[in-house]
């Protein structure tokens, strides 16, 4: 099954956008930028819990190697995080992850 990129990205985006403290950001490309309190223990929780070996890494990397890490920090942006917008399934896991991490 193919996705258009841009019109995942605004599926996941309203998605992420759902969960309490989490507020989605002007973006660009395949990312969508969040604004979330603590953001590096943020994304060390969320990176942990889908870390390859792990079951929910395995159903988030769906057999692809690895580029980039499921959230990241950017630099020289306080308070934020970003997520690479990917096949429908595998954000459905990230989302899911960043729900239970942030509850």
């Amino acid at each position: 099954m193919t996705y258009k990129v841009h019109e995942e990205k605004d599926r996941f985006s309203s998605r992420l956008a759902t969960i309490p403290g989490v507020r989605t950001m002007p973006s660009v490309g395949d990312w969508i930028l969040l604004e979330v309190d603590s953001p590096s223990d943020l994304a060390r929780k969320v990176n942990r819990r889908l870390a390859p070996g792990t079951a929910l890494g395995k159903a988030f990397d769906q057999g692809e190697e690895r580029s980039t890490p499921p959230i990241s920090v950017p630099r020289n942006m306080e308070g934020q995080v970003r997520v690479h917008v990917r096949d429908p399934k595998v954000n459905e896991v990230l989302l899911n992850t960043l729900r239970d991490v942030v509850a």
